[in-house]
Formats: structure tokens, sequence, C-alpha cells
């Protein structure tokens, strides 16, 4: 646990370099977005296909835990306000495709995707696929909260493509879920999973977080425990981020409620063993998936990918955010759309793609993003190639000499890997590789704990 106390330092998660605190100081123009879009689309449409990852941040009820841009309300008619505006959106880039995009990837997250209504969600979806074609191997996925998930919802979305299903769980245990505002019984998770599966979904996956307010090593095994009787396909066990400076909510409890840092580690490593007892992998970071998984089968044929949505086991060169807090990507360019609904529906109405802040990447930007992501996804990266190297990477070998010495790395001439038990260390890994930070390391904190 003296690693862990050493590394524990406030890090980035990494879905993308630059982070997004380092992004340009000014967005790009409208017109600059525009043609980082265009370019991308032209390259890598006919190949790749593009994903797109839809914002839908409405909730019933604020659960405290959670650093996503959400909406609270029990009003249901702001669903086709947003629906229509979402649609706008979509047609604005379908302008400047100028072409029919091929549809690889759909993600709904939130937010809760099933807050909106079935008929709803059909309308929105529909909207989308009909201006596009809709790839084979295509992937539609959406998050959804069980306590809110119909059978109406899990036949309808099934029918318009969807064949995986990621059900925020986080804990089983009464008292956590209390203190964090998100209850639901095992039996309710039950019930939609047992229906999903009957319907035909192929990839179920839990989202779990360990860290919460007064998580004990025996209430994580007892989650565990329930989480393992249901066999998800995948399971995300995230390290609770906590961030009260930017999310308020947090502040129902205190710093004094959570697991101490070498506490907090024991319960991943709890879990893990539960996990790898039980046939499951660890994949990247945080993951953990099935042999059977496409994201256990693209991590042992090196082709796992990172972005703004996380880990997937297909690439797309263009991703396309739509909604509120949504981020693109063009593997050149980023930009993020504005985070207020009202404003939103403003910019959208005068025609304006919704966009309040981007980064255009340079050379040195594309050469570090490459070693971070294939790091991120592989636990290892080179620069043997004239075109994998730059000033910057060799600033990170001399970064890396400590973590070296603590034989967490196997580091060779032109060649870097994180040795298997020290995959916790990879934030800490790819830090070292991040020149922006470096060369602006922040005063006061701006992400969360590493471990």
């Amino acid at each position: 646990m003296n690693l862990i106390n050493k590394y524990n330092v406030a890090g980035p998660r990494y879905t993308s370099y630059p982070t997004v605190p380092y992004w340009n100081s000014v967005a790009p123009s409208q017109e600059a977005w525009k043609t980082a879009v265009k370019n991308s689309f032209n390259v890598s449409n006919k190949e790749h296909g593009i994903s797109l990852y839809i914002h839908l941040p409405f909730c019933e009820s604020l659960c405290t835990y959670c650093g996503c841009n959400t909406r609270i309300t029990v009003n249901h008619e702001v669903e086709q306000p947003y629906i229509k505006a979402l649609i706008k959106e979509w047609q604005l880039y379908l302008r400047i495709f100028d072409a029919k995009p091929r549809i690889k990837e759909i993600h709904l997250g939130g937010g809760t995707p099933t807050f909106f209504s079935a008929k709803n969600l059909t309308q929105l979806i529909e909207g989308i696929t009909q201006h596009g074609d809709v790839c084979e191997d295509a992937e539609f996925s959406f998050e959804a909260h069980p306590n809110n998930t119909t059978s109406e919802h899990l036949k309808t979305l099934y029918s318009l493509g969807f064949k995986r299903l990621s059900l925020g769980i986080q804990d089983f245990d009464i008292r956590v879920q209390q203190i964090v505002n998100r209850i639901q019984s095992f039996e309710q998770v039950e019930q939609v999973v047992t229906e999903a599966r009957a319907i035909g979904y192929t990839s179920i996956n839990f989202d779990l977080i360990y860290g919460l307010p007064l998580q004990t090593r025996e209430s994580v095994q007892q989650t565990i425990a329930k989480v393992l009787l249901l066999r998800p396909d995948r399971i995300a066990f995230y390290s609770y981020a906590h961030v009260p400076w930017v999310k308020p909510g947090q502040r129902k409890f205190t710093e004094a409620d959570l697991p101490a840092d070498s506490e907090k580690r024991a319960l991943y490593e709890i879990g893990k063993a539960q996990f790898s007892a039980n046939g499951y992998v660890e994949i990247g970071m945080d993951h953990f998936a099935l042999p059977s998984d496409s994201l256990y089968i693209a991590s042992q044929t090196k082709k796992l990918h990172r972005n703004f949505m996380g880990y997937t086991h297909s690439y797309t060169r263009l991703m396309v955010g739509l909604g509120v807090s949504s981020i693109s990507d063009t593997w050149h360019a980023f930009a993020q759309n504005v985070k207020k609904v009202e404003e939103y529906y403003s910019l959208l109405e005068k025609n304006e793609l919704p966009i309040f802040k981007g980064h255009l990447l340079n050379e040195e930007d594309l050469i570090i993003r490459k070693h971070i992501l294939q790091l991120m996804c592989n636990l290892e990266t080179s620069w043997e190639k004239p075109e994998e190297q730059c000033a910057a990477v060799y600033d990170a070998i001399e970064k890396l000499s400590e973590l070296n010495k603590d034989n967490l790395l196997e580091l060779k001439p032109y060649h870097l890997k994180v040795k298997e038990f020290a995959r916790p260390f990879i934030r800490n890994v790819c830090m070292c590789f991040d020149a922006r930070l470096w060369r602006n390391v922040p005063q006061a904190q701006i992400f969360s704990s590493i471990v």
C-alpha cells in the first residue's frame, strides 16, 4: 500500500488528450469546427462510419455522487422540446456532411435516458437513422436506471437496433444507497436483466462504484456477490471521484464518510478478486468483461478503443456529440456543447452549432494522444518511427524514471510496457506524457485523485 500512498495524486482519466482543462483558451470558430468535421467525415465515413453520443440530461432525482451534467425535474413536458432540438442539431451536421453518414455506433447517455418515454425515444432514433445508413455491425447502447426502465423501453429500443444495455447500479447496500440518493432493490435490477435477456439483448453492463461514502469491505463483497448472481457481460468498477467544488451535491457527505486511500484501494482489490474468481477479465482501466464479450475480444486483438464514451470495441475517427454538454471528436479537433438547456435551444434557433469550447490539436498533441490512447487500451506503447517521436516523448521517459525504479514498468529503447500488477497506476504513467499538464501545473485541484 506504500505505492498507493505514493502515487495517489490528482490526475485526469484520459478520455481525451489534451484533457478538457487544457484545451485552447479560445474555442474553434463555427467555420473551423465545420471544416474539421467535414474533413474527418470525408476521410473516414466510407471505411469506418461515424459514432454518435446523445446526451439526455433529465433525471427525476439527484444522485449525490454523480459528476454528470444533469437537469433535475419531474416534468416530462420537457421531453418533446429536447427531442426536437436534438434532431435540429443532427440536421445541422447532416448539412456539413453533404452525404449519407454510415452510422456505426449510437450511445444514449445522461442524465437518465429512460426518463424519456419509449414513444419519444422512437421519435429521436428514427429522426437520426432515417438520414443515414446503419452499418451491419453497428452497436447501439443506452444507459438506464433500473427503477424506470420498463418493458416498453426494452422492447422498443431493441426493435430500434439497441442490443447493449448499461445499468447504473453503483451499490446494493441500503445505507450507501441512501446517502448517495440512488436506491434500487436487487429484485428491480433482476427483473430488468431477466426481461432484457429474454428480449434478446446480447450485452448487459453494470456500473459499480468503489470509494462511496459508508462503503466497507463487507458491504462491497455483498454487493458484488449479488452482481455475480446476475452475471452481466461487462462490469465497469469505477473509482468514486470526489469533486464537491464542481458538484455541490456531493457536499451531502464529507471526506470523513469516505474510505481512506488505502482502504479505498482495498475495496477495488476485493472486487477484482471476486470478478476474477468468477471468470471476468480486467480490461483497460476499471473495466471487466467475460471472455464471450466483444470488449474482451477487442482487448485480445489490440482493437480496444477509448473515447469520451469510455472503452469500446469499435473505432471511428469521427464521433459527433448531440445534446447539452456533449463532446464531439474529429481526431484532429474537439468541441463541447453548451451545458445549459436554454442556451442550447437558443443557439439552435439561430442555426448555430451549440459549441462553446474546443481544441484544435497540433502535431505534438496528436503524437501524445496516440501514446496515451495505446497505454490506456493496451498498457504499452512504442516510438520507433519518426512520426511517433517528439520532444515531449523524451521528456516523458525521464519522468517515468521513478515509476521504473518502483518496478512498475518495462522500459526499453523505443518501447514502454506497464506491468500487469501496475495497472492501478496507468493514469500516473499517462501523466508523464501529458506535456500540457507539465507546462501548466494547476495551482488548485481540478482532477479527482487517481486511486
